[in-house]
């Protein structure tokens, strides 16, 4: 499925079974939280942290969360994801495309 792809069949979703949008300040907080969910598998898989009984430890399904949301504020925000990643991308690799094969932390 390309970007574009799961852009459109979040808005088919939301139009289908979810009535509508949350507003972009909701499904801000709700991104945040989602982030939070995603935050709290990873420091308790990779770091110091254990896991509480009955507690989420497979950070996929957080991450497919955190997903939905961005792309639903894309949606409602007309932002074409797959053209802002490339946009991004290519101002990364112009910015940094030296920078961290020089960085002697990285070697």
């Amino acid at each position: 499925m390309t970007i574009q792809e799961a852009q459109e069949t979040v808005d088919q979703w939301i139009r289908t079974y979810g009535v509508r949008y949350f507003n972009e300040l909701t499904n801000m907080a709700c991104l945040t939280e989602e982030v939070g969910e995603l935050a709290r598998v990873m420091a308790r898989k990779y770091g110091e942290q254990s896991f509480k009984a009955g507690e989420q430890t497979d950070p996929a399904d957080e991450m497919a969360d955190v997903l939905w949301v961005l792309l639903c504020l894309a949606n409602q925000t007309g932002v074409d994801l797959t053209a802002a990643f490339e946009r991004n991308l290519q101002k990364k690799t112009q910015r940094d495309n030296k920078r961290h094969i020089r960085n002697l932390k990285l070697q």
